[in-house]
């Protein structure tokens, strides 16, 4: 929901701070570049310590940035309570694969994009919920949200008993080493820091440049909506697929529909074009999600999964982080270019990181 929120309120937090266009996009990326720390320490204290108990640590510390972000007065304040609320999702983000694929190891990659469709048909509904019933309250109201509903998360996380395991302790030198011996897990992390980083811009900049065309806030709460419904539905039709040789066409296919959904949104800006293009990006966020992730915790060395997934999220976040800072200023349009060339090159890890999955599967075999 703090994708799908967050984007959404980003004209209104401009209009009453009076902030300029990097100014916002330090607000949106305080988030993310404090999730791309936070999921290092959250996966590596995951590796050595009570997975369970972390992330409930990483849920209380996003609920507490998410109400003091509600209650911000100053540009600085707003900056630095996204920090504390990216802290803590970065905390808690990497364990969530970790606790469900140990719930059902056989079926790693269906119970991930099953994980992300149902997580998806709730956010699908958050903007266009925000935009069609609470439109007219203060921005602050969402983060409000957020933080009541982190609480609830924190009090099922105490009450029940999820399935954990520690790993063997070892030397932290030869683990990591192993970790950047492996060839298959970098090629994974460029492909996640391409499709992640052009999603990510589009959930930065289409509501910025629909409000500066003067949209309506429920029409742009709309179209967030669809790109995570479209994430949801697809996720759905593929949880048979991702544990099946398909899998490789599906990382193939996903760069293509991100790539496809950019010169739509910018060069056909009708309301239908609008709709189908963030359908497009919906379908590529599905198709490399869960996919991305599998073939992360498959390429993991023993004994090192969770810092693994944490990088996977840290490559993600870096993406969208680097992306929007060095776009935030140009305009939509020539950003479209960059894009496309971004796409291109995580066709070209997709290809790379379905090669070695061949080869890896040969080897363990």
């Amino acid at each position: 929901m703090e994708l799908t929120l967050v984007p959404l309120l980003l004209p209104e937090i401009q209009n009453e701070f009076g902030l300029s266009l990097s100014q916002m996009a330090w607000v949106f990326n305080s988030y993310g570049i404090a999730v791309a720390v936070g999921v290092l320490i959250g996966g590596w204290l995951g590796d050595v310590g009570n997975a369970n108990r972390i992330f409930g640590i990483g849920v209380l510390f996003f609920a507490t940035g998410s109400m003091l972000v509600a209650f911000a007065g100053s540009y600085e304040a707003l900056t630095a309570a996204r920090a504390l609320q990216g802290l803590g999702g970065g905390i808690f983000s990497p364990l969530i694969p970790i606790l469900l694929t140990r719930a059902s190891p056989r079926q790693p990659g269906k119970v991930l994009i099953v994980w992300g469709s149902v997580a998806g048909y709730v956010a699908s509904a958050a903007p266009f919920f925000y935009s069609s019933v609470l439109n007219g309250h203060r921005w602050n109201l969402a983060f409000i949200i957020l933080a009541v509903i982190s609480l609830v998360a924190l009090a099922i996380v105490l009450v029940s008993r999820p399935p954990d395991a520690q790993s063997p302790s070892a030397p932290a030198i030869p683990r990591y080493t192993r970790l950047l011996r492996a060839p298959e897990l970098w090629i994974v992390f460029g492909y996640v820091f391409c499709t992640y980083g052009a999603i990510t811009y589009y959930l930065f900049r289409l509501p910025l440049w629909l409000a500066e065309q003067e949209v309506q806030v429920v029409s742009i709460g709309l179209n967030l909506s669809i790109l995570w419904l479209s994430f949801s539905i697809v996720s759905t039709l593929l949880r048979n697929w991702v544990d099946e040789p398909r899998l490789k066409g599906i990382m193939l296919a996903a760069p293509l529909f991100v790539a496809a959904g950019f010169p739509l949104a910018y060069l056909c800006n009708s309301a239908v074009c609008l709709i189908v293009a963030s359908a497009l990006l919906g379908t590529g966020l599905a198709c490399s999600n869960a996919p991305s992730t599998q073939l992360v915790l498959k390429f993991a060395p023993r004994g090192m999964s969770a810092i693994s997934a944490s990088l996977d999220i840290t490559f993600a976040r870096l993406g969208g982080v680097m992306t929007v800072a060095f776009l935030a200023q140009t305009t939509f349009g020539a950003s479209v270019l960059v894009m496309i060339a971004m796409c291109l090159a995580a066709l070209i890890f997709a290809v790379a990181a379905t090669r070695r999955l061949d080869d890896f599967e040969q080897v363990t075999a």
